[in-house]
Parts: structure tokens; C-alpha cells; sequence
């Protein structure tokens, strides 16, 4: 079975197709990504970013320097397993682990 497109899983959802583009930025927490679960959440956009942050195990940290800006283009080489997920609105959750997969629209993700 091939890899479900972003528009697919967003339609899945219920959600607004709101692709992040290949030169924009999120912030990934690179030094987490090899933990579990791996979460995503995605606040609106701007200032040249797609308003993603991404990050693995349980809790983000309040640390300045925990998230790191990333092109999404370089996400497939560190992160495959988000990049369906990404054409995902503004206002969306993603949580994967083994045998689990979350993925819920949270309002307060766009609160300014």
C-alpha cells in the first residue's frame, strides 16, 4: 500500500487542504525525533515559516533552542512518517506512535 497524499489525509480528516510548500520552514526539534511518539501541531503561519512544529516523546520544551528551523523539503530525509500529515490546516494536531495515530484540530493553536 503506497503513501496516502497530503490532500487525501487532509480530506480524511475533514480538514482544509493548506499544503506547507517545499521552501517554507517549520521548527523540528531534530534531537528528539528518534523518540516516541512523534508530535506535530500547526499554528497559522508566517514570517516565512508554514506554522508547523514538530518534535518526539511527550513533552516539548520551553527551551529557546528546542526547535530548530527546517525547509520542509528536508523533512522526507529526517521525518518521513509527518509528511502526509502536512497538508493539514492551521489548527491541527498529530500524534504517531506504534500502533497509534492521533490527529485532531485544536482551536487554540490559532489564538495570536
Amino acid at each position: 500500500m503506497g503513501t496516502l497524499s497530503q490532500e487525501t489525509v487532509a480530506t480524511q480528516y475533514g480538514a482544509a487542504f493548506t499544503p506547507a510548500l517545499p521552501h517554507e520552514k517549520a521548527g523540528v526539534a531534530i534531537t528528539t525525533l528518534s523518540l516516541l511518539p512523534l508530535n506535530a501541531l500547526r499554528h497559522p503561519p508566517g514570517n516565512g515559516t508554514c506554522g508547523w512544529y514538530i518534535w518526539g516523546g511527550t513533552e516539548a520544551s520551553d527551551d529557546p533552542d528546542f526547535f530548530q528551523p527546517l525547509h520542509i523539503e528536508h523533512l522526507a530525509e529526517c521525518c518521513p512518517t509527518i509528511i502526509p500529515f502536512l497538508g493539514l490546516a492551521p489548527g491541527w494536531r498529530v500524534l504517531l506512535a506504534p500502533d497509534q495515530k492521533e490527529v485532531w484540530f485544536d482551536d487554540k493553536l490559532l489564538a495570536v
